[in-house]
């Protein structure tokens, strides 16, 4: 229940932001529906199997929870403001890493106050651990809240359709560039799946090195057991 909460509160803080971002470019149709808000059910409702299904059989079949979600917003809009649109995407990675960093802000206060301890090794779920009761459940809950949001921030930043990535490149491609990439994007159409399964590749040569870095600056000094 604790990475549900954890995964709830990542995906709802990444696609509100998404469409936060993008009420503020002018394209109010993900605020339309409900989704400029901390309240999950507009984003399960839109996203019922991603948000809810995929995330337990993930749990069950891998220890972690895995899923997706997703903000509607107006196509022609992003066309006409590519670099809006480039700013929209990237708001949902830069919310996770917000949340990175609430939770080591956490993290490092717990530890400071004696409420936290360091583990002798780590995991997605143990950066910290307590002597049980509540602070053992704070203690996994900010691990996994941390450890998430730094991996989802990550995979969804790498710039291969469909994630964030590609689009966040709108941002300093010239006009006539970002056309052309989004021109790329909706030839793609059911093929996208095949850039999801390559930036899952990329991810593995990726994301090791960068927790590894965020784990030094988390415990800086710190050598943890394998």
């Amino acid at each position: 229940m604790l990475w549900y909460v954890a995964f709830l509160l990542s995906a709802t803080c990444h696609e509100a932001a998404h469409a936060l971002a993008a009420k503020w470019g002018g394209d109010l149709t993900a605020y339309s529906f409900g989704q400029v808000s901390l309240n999950p059910a507009p984003h399960i409702q839109r996203e019922p199997f991603g948000m809810v299904v995929m995330p337990w059989l993930s749990f069950l079949l891998g220890g972690w929870m895995m899923g997706w979600a997703s903000a509607p917003y107006d196509p022609y809009w992003a066309r006409r403001h590519t670099r809006r649109s480039g700013w929209m995407a990237l708001a949902g990675p830069v919310a996770n890493f917000i949340l990175v960093i609430v939770a080591g802000v956490v993290i490092q206060t717990g530890l400071r106050t004696g409420t936290f301890l360091l583990p002798g090794s780590l995991g997605m779920s143990r950066l910290v651990e307590a002597n049980g009761g509540i602070a053992g459940g704070f203690a996994t809950f900010f691990s996994i809240l941390f450890s998430l949001n730094l991996l989802l921030g990550t995979f969804n930043l790498i710039p291969f359709p469909p994630l964030d990535g590609f689009s966040v490149l709108n941002i300093v491609l010239p006009e006539g560039s970002a056309q052309k990439l989004m021109d790329f994007r909706d030839t793609l159409g059911p093929y996208m799946l095949l850039g999801m399964l390559v930036a899952w590749k990329v991810f593995d040569y990726v994301y090791v090195p960068i927790f590894s870095i965020a784990l030094h600056i988390l415990y800086p000094g710190e050598v943890f057991g394998r």
